[in-house]
């Protein structure tokens, strides 16, 4: 029944990357993309438009690589099995029981799940986390001081990290015709797996693959000046701009852990960073055409 019901919407989509091919083939496209699902995004409505986005973006030559979390669904996990969450600055505290959660959740369930859209939009992905031949080499964080998290150092648990992306693997995967899709889970080379942020995986992969941009996609539309006002959204922000917003409290909570690990692959040599959210068809080309247009670009 399962299989029928699958069969039965690949049409579709793949209709739906058809019209949407003539949004992005007169596109400024980038020849590689790097692209980061929160898991908000995973588990709404978004992801078969992105997944016919994404489709529409390759079918015109361009590579796309896909890095994905699942926050929400970890917490809601943790709290149906009695588990307590706890998050400090934004950051999860992963000790061993909430870890097992991270590998259910983002290297399981969402993963495939975001593979089955992908596949339906006509498209070959590959799910791949940490473990997989050392596609995210990381190492455990130490404990270190974090903005709004006081003045003395904080150790987060198992969380890592990242030291090197298996660059050959990935370009393999692309170079035949796969789309990678990374889950965010890296491992040391003892194989400890370590929960490590979306956003930092995805700065990272950007900045090792030399990637022409970075999409970060969330559940809101860019930075914005007032969260709950659409119209504040700002267009371009660049680090000393950033910097200052977090300062006059501007821009709190995860906001602020995504502005300081984007700022840091910007440093680092990716060239712009767009945050985008809330997308409708065709706005993943739009932004990556016209940067700004859709959501919030970064800029050194």
């Amino acid at each position: 029944m399962s299989g029928s019901s699958r069969d039965d919407e690949a049409p579709s989509s793949r209709q739906t990357v058809r019209n949407l091919r003539s949004l992005v083939t007169d596109a400024a496209r980038p020849d590689l993309l790097v692209i980061k699902l929160g898991g908000e995004v995973i588990a709404g409505n978004e992801r078969e438009t992105i997944a016919a986005d994404v489709a529409a973006i390759v079918e015109t030559g361009a590579r796309v690589v896909l890095v994905h979390g699942g926050g929400p669904q970890a917490t809601k996990l943790q709290e149906q099995l009695g588990q307590a969450p706890v998050q400090i600055a934004g950051r999860r505290v992963t000790d061993e029981a909430a870890l097992d959660v991270m590998k259910m959740v983002v290297a399981g369930k969402l993963n495939v799940d975001l593979c089955g859209s992908l596949l339906g939009a006509g498209l070959r992905p590959i799910g791949l986390n940490g473990t997989s031949a050392s596609a995210i080499y990381a190492e455990k964080r130490p404990p270190r001081v974090y903005s709004g998290a006081g003045p003395n150092p904080v150790d987060l648990g198992l969380v890592g990290d990242v030291k090197s992306v298996n660059q050959d693997l990935i370009d393999l995967l692309l170079s035949k015709g796969f789309t990678p899709v990374l889950a965010c889970l890296g491992a040391t080379k003892k194989g400890q797996v370590l929960n490590i942020n979306a956003d930092i995986v995805a700065n990272r992969v950007a900045a090792e693959l030399r990637a022409d941009g970075l999409i970060l996609v969330s559940d809101v539309p860019g930075v914005m000046r007032d969260i709950s006002d659409p119209e504040s959204r700002i267009r371009s922000l660049t680090i000393r701009e950033g910097r200052a917003l977090i300062s006059e409290g501007a821009v709190t909570k995860g906001m602020i852990v995504k502005l300081e690990e984007a700022f840091a692959a910007l440093l680092s040599g990716v060239r712009r960073i767009h945050i985008v959210g809330k997308l409708g068809p065709g706005d993943l080309a739009r932004e990556a055409r016209t940067p700004g247009s859709v959501g919030t670009v970064l800029l050194p």
